[in-house]
């Protein structure tokens, strides 16, 4: 396959418009064509501690310039594979409206977002934004048009609070709300460790409610494969990253930090894993905070980590 800087412009990573990947961007999103649409949701009043993830939007679709060096799809030798060709079709919505201070309008206009890239038949992926904005995301497949899914949470915290002082759709509550769902068959919970928002009667309520909850050693010692095979078999999967289940020595720029956490591919291999097993309706990463990373490693990471996801996702499905 030839480059398409072979024919046109270098167009290199610092040049030109930041949309995810330097793909097209789509204003009107009732003229979604694509296989995968992004959307930011630039959303952070749900947090509890350092705000800042309504910057998370940009950041990842910055960072993500550093992949789009116009090469006909990305070769991976390790897997002696070429991810996301020409076959495989990538716009950018922009950003759901947020109003600021008002949580019920800014989810509802996620909501709309996640809905208008179902309607047309794109698989969406939504940056965060805190980990609130995963409660519109999962409102938004209502069980009689999309029917029912797993969700795979990769996570630091557990965020099954069910209610605190009147409030029930911060980031803290955002796995119990999902849990809510009648069309939402069960969670694994991925990561979870140390010191936790959680109290043991969340942890009790959530095992109660369906959820697999593991912790980073957990996960070590079965291995990705043995982690993502607890998963029910054949069962559609929603994929919703949270950016503090890596160790913070790699990922500082987040609100809520946790030491302990995952490298980049225990990471990886669990998404591999899932996309290979199960197919994947939709993705969420949240609460990459930039102002806390001034390397920007945080938000390379989360670009590299959702464009390999996509890889393998799209892989396995041309193979399937």
């Amino acid at each position: 396959m030839k480059n398409s800087y072979d024919t046109g412009r270098l167009n290199l990573p610092f040049v030109g418009i930041a949309t995810f990947a330097k793909k097209p961007y789509v204003a009107d999103w009732a003229t979604l064509d694509a296989d995968v649409a992004v959307l930011g949701a630039p959303f952070d009043f749900g947090t509890q501690y350092r705000p800042g993830a309504r910057f998370g939007p940009r950041a990842v679709r910055e960072a993500s310039t550093l992949f789009s060096f116009g090469h006909a799809g990305a070769y991976d030798h390790e897997d002696d594979t070429t991810y996301l060709g020409e076959d495989v079709r990538i716009v950018d919505m922009g950003d759901a409206d947020i109003v600021h201070t008002d949580t019920e309008t800014s989810h509802a206009n996620i909501e709309t977002g996640v809905r208008a890239a179902l309607d047309a038949g794109a698989l969406p992926v939504v940056i965060g934004g805190d980990h609130s904005v995963n409660i519109p995301c999962i409102n938004a497949y209502d069980g009689s048009r999309h029917g029912a899914f797993h969700v795979l949470q990769i996570d630091a915290h557990l965020d099954f609070v069910d209610e605190r002082h009147g409030v029930r759709n911060g980031h803290g509550n955002c796995m119990r709300r999902a849990a809510d769902q009648p069309f939402v068959t069960g969670i694994t919970q991925v990561g979870i460790r140390n010191v936790s928002s959680t109290t043991r009667e969340g942890y009790e309520d959530a095992r109660k409610m369906g959820t697999d909850i593991l912790s980073v050693r957990q996960q070590r010692a079965l291995g990705a494969a043995e982690t993502i095979a607890r998963i029910p078999e054949g069962a559609k999967l929603y994929i919703t990253i949270d950016i503090d289940a890596f160790c913070p020595s790699i990922a500082p720029g987040t609100g809520t930090p946790s030491h302990g956490g995952f490298l980049y591919y225990e990471v990886l291999e669990m998404l591999q894993e899932a996309a290979r097993r199960h197919e994947i309706i939709g993705i969420d990463l949240v609460e990459v905070a930039p102002d806390y990373d001034p390397t920007g490693s945080t938000a390379v990471l989360s670009a590299q980590l959702l464009l390999n996801l996509l890889g393998f996702v799209f892989h396995h499905r041309s193979n399937d």
